[in-house]
């Protein structure tokens, strides 16, 4: 991208979010989003359609008058790469400037406990090349990932340290592209708040079921990070006094009974002591296979998933005393068995919430399903297309002429 067209982006990046958000506004729609006069928002607009990034989309309806234009960023003008990783694997895709995928979501597996930088730089220029899609029309790359995560710094505390400097900094660096990194579960609530279920709503908490149980929290409109973007780890309540060691060091968490890593263990346990359930026929029982059976309704994968839902509420009833949400959105890799989840949440919360909050707070099931976190990777870089965006474009171009230099 030109410098030209980089200050042009950065000068205009909060239109420029409004129009990805909701593919289609009118000048009007522009100015009250952005807050600005409507002819201020019509030279905007006029300014990133002679620079590419917008287009003019036809008439839109009038309730009288003179029909205004309706205007839509161009979809193939540049792209993002969305990385969503868990402990097991990467799943990438190629997004375009309206939020719709353009390749297919190409999986990389991997432990991430031994997982070098190195490694996932690899894999995600694999990806690139197999996109077809040039660098230099690349936005940014999105990596949303388990750990604690500091999204000012670019550091994952977790996993895939770097000597010397931040992960994002250094996966920039050798990719040529800017990064951002952030916590899987902010991701999704950062989708679910743009596109999913939690539209328009103030208050939100929003769980990631996955191998974990993620939370992302939406606070006043805004994603909430904690002090150092390290709020959000729901999982790690200490709920039980069973004496299972948590992989964060600690014993008793909700994780430790209620994670999709737990019920894949209770599984096997039960495979092994002769429960008759489909799942024998699976040579590696994981999460995937039990929501499968679960789905086609196997009593066994329907028991486990129905009892870690009912620890997951007990854990919910306590987030609901704190923090008075008017929902609770339930996203990530379980929520495609969502109505499974629902009723055993629902009994834990009745039991241990005081009735008048449990009445102001509903439980939702995500519609955006195992696609959350790559939606959510994708608008972490629209959430930076201002300065921050700008400040990496200007590194990476320091960075080429020293090289060339």
């Amino acid at each position: 991208m030109s410098l030209n067209k980089t200050k042009v982006l950065v000068s205009n990046s909060e239109t420029i979010k409004c129009l990805y958000y909701n593919k289609l506004l009118t000048s009007a729609d522009v100015s009250n989003m952005i807050g600005k006069s409507i002819p201020y928002a019509i030279k905007v607009l006029n300014e990133l359609k002679k620079n590419g990034f917008v287009e003019e989309m036809g008439l839109a309806n009038s309730s009288g008058g003179r029909k205004p234009l309706n205007y839509s960023l161009i979809s193939d003008s540049y792209y993002l790469v969305s990385v969503a990783m868990d402990q097991f694997s990467a799943r990438m895709v190629a997004v375009d400037m309206n939020n719709n995928f353009v390749t297919d979501i190409i999986r990389y597996e991997f432990d991430i406990f031994t997982l070098k930088p190195d490694q996932l730089i690899s894999s995600i220029n694999q990806f690139i090349e197999s996109s077809n899609i040039s660098k230099s029309a690349i936005l940014g790359v999105g990596i949303t990932m388990p750990g604690f995560i500091d999204t000012e710094i670019g550091i994952n505390y977790t996993y895939l340290q770097v000597a010397g400097q931040p992960l994002a900094g250094y996966l920039q660096q050798q990719l040529s592209i800017p990064v951002f990194l952030d916590n899987d579960s902010t991701a999704i609530a950062l989708a679910e708040q743009k596109f999913g279920v939690a539209a328009h709503m103030k208050n939100v908490m929003v769980l990631n079921l996955g191998w974990g149980i993620g939370l992302g929290m939406i606070l006043n409109n805004k994603i909430f990070r904690g002090n150092n973007g390290l709020a959000g780890e729901f999982s790690h309540i200490p709920l039980f006094k069973n004496g299972k060691l948590c992989n964060c060091g600690k014993r008793g968490c909700l994780e430790t009974e209620a994670s999709l890593v737990a019920v894949a263990g209770i599984a096997k346990e039960g495979i092994s002591n002769g429960q008759i359930t489909s799942l024998s026929n699976y040579a590696d029982v994981d999460a995937d296979a039990i929501i499968n059976e679960a789905i086609k309704g196997d009593v066994f994968s329907v028991k486990l998933i129905s009892e870690a839902a009912y620890h997951v509420g007990e854990g919910l009833a306590i987030l609901i005393h704190l923090m008075n949400p008017s929902a609770i959105v339930l996203s990530g890799k379980g929520s495609v068995v969502g109505k499974l989840w629902l009723s055993p949440i629902q009994q834990a919360i009745n039991e241990h919430c005081i009735p008048l909050l449990t009445n102001f707070t509903e439980i939702k099931i995500s519609d955006l399903n195992n696609k959350a976190q790559l939606i959510g990777g994708a608008a972490l870089i629209v959430e930076n297309f201002g300065k921050a965006l700008g400040d990496k474009l200007n590194a990476i171009e320091i960075g080429s002429l020293n090289k060339a230099s």
